[in-house]
């Protein structure tokens, strides 16, 4: 695993420095090498307002209502999480305050290799918008020139700026370094592989991130009063995103255990993606049997699962001892397949444990503060003398002058 890690990340070094030197003719080169095009020139990957448009009106009127609610939805949550500029005097006179700005310019990474995710596009865009970030870029692969046009419509309906038709380690580095036709963003947000969490990583600095997302997870609490056959289902949802998908069923009851394991073949050999949840549900599947919820709770706060279905009576009673998750779902009605689409939050969620010091992506990730400070002479003087001589401990002889030229104020104050 470490010589693929070390592997991937020269290959996606090497992705990254072609695009910074290279700029458009790199990006055409890589997307043809990695996605089977045949694209001549740069102006072949970029996608038109108007196509945009028509891709929302070819869609099913079933699915053209069902994004349009979600969105409604998604946007309403997101509005709860804007963040205002504020200000205040102290007794002194002194002015401070902070100021809220949206982000310039941000890129959105959408995956489009082995399913396509409109619902990305939303989780993406709309925070963007609700924090007024002034120029929102989307790039989504189109391997064989498909592209779907869900995902397009979806992006009609954000009000996504521009598009282009770009995946992979290439897509991150024009997002962050620009190109003759992409103009470098001041942050990139959204899932991808591998090769994009690795592209990310390495730009970082350069440009902001929202996480370095891994494979996808969850975990569900079970006290056993679901129908097995609900939480069989709940698990292949999850397994079937990816092979690597991490899937945990915690249950207080053994028989309960025993009677979901038993749900599963039937499940998986209906299933579109059988082979895939197959895959997940055997490498990375796992159950365990806790003595009590104490303990399952207590598990689940060490592993800071991505998604936390806590499926027991009363779970608002135990809602208060979740100390690390992504994102909680909350009693037998509450999937987290309804978080992935239309729920309301955010399902780009932190992986990996790192829900332990990350949240999930929000309004405030499209946002940035800066303090003032406006002091009165006044208060110039009531704060100088503590600063120079904390000035002075610390070896900053010219910070303790600065601080002192102002306490004349004392004796003259206003």
């Amino acid at each position: 695993a470490r010589i693929e890690y070390l592997e991937r990340k020269l290959k996606v070094r090497q992705i990254l420095e072609s695009v910074l030197k290279g700029g458009d003719d790199a990006v055409v080169q890589w997307t043809n090498r990695f996605d089977a095009r045949q694209i001549t020139d740069f102006s072949q990957l970029c996608v038109r307002q108007e196509e945009l448009e028509s891709a929302f009106d070819r869609l099913d009127v079933t699915v053209r209502d069902a994004l349009e609610t979600a969105h409604g939805r998604i946007h309403r949550y997101h509005v709860r999480q804007q963040q205002h500029s504020w200000s205040m005097t102290d007794d002194d006179g002194n002015l401070m305050g902070q100021e809220v700005r949206a982000l310039d310019r941000v890129g959105i990474y959408i995956p489009g290799g082995r399913a396509s995710y409109p619902s990305t596009v939303l989780m993406t865009a709309v925070p963007a918008k609700v924090a007024g970030v002034g120029e929102i870029v989307m790039t989504v692969p189109a391997p064989e020139d498909v592209l779907n046009d869900s995902v397009l419509g979806a992006a009609f309906i954000t009000g996504v700026d521009r598009v282009f038709t770009v995946g992979g380690a290439q897509a991150i580095a024009a997002l962050a370094y620009g190109t003759e036709t992409i103009s470098p963003v001041d942050k990139i947000v959204g899932p991808g592989n591998d090769y994009v969490a690795a592209a990310k990583r390495l730009v970082y600095g350069r440009v902001g991130i929202d996480m370095i997302a891994g494979p996808s997870e969850i975990l569900i609490i079970s006290d056993g009063n679901c129908p097995p056959l609900w939480t069989a289902i709940d698990m292949c949802a999850q397994a079937e995103h990816d092979p690597s998908a991490r899937v945990i069923l915690i249950s207080t009851e053994g028989a309960y255990l025993d009677s979901v394991l038993r749900e599963l073949p039937q499940l998986v050999a209906d299933l579109e993606r059988g082979e895939i949840v197959s895959e997940s549900l055997e490498k990375r599947g796992v159950l365990i049997r806790a003595r009590d919820l104490d303990e399952a709770i207590a598990l689940s706060n060490r592993l800071a699962p991505e998604h936390l279905q806590l499926v027991v009576a009363e779970p608002s009673r135990w809602i208060g001892e979740i100390r690390n998750a992504g994102s909680v779902f909350m009693g037998r009605y509450s999937p987290e397949a309804l978080g992935d689409y239309c729920a309301g939050p955010n399902h780009v969620l932190p992986t990996a444990g790192t829900a332990r010091f990350t949240s999930p992506l929000g309004v405030y990730d499209f946002q940035k503060r800066f303090s003032y400070i406006d002091c009165s002479k006044r208060g110039a003087a009531s704060i100088a003398k503590v600063a120079a001589i904390i000035a002075r401990d610390e070896g900053l002889t010219a910070h303790a002058q600065s601080a002192e030229c102002r306490l004349y104020c004392k004796e003259n104050h206003e």
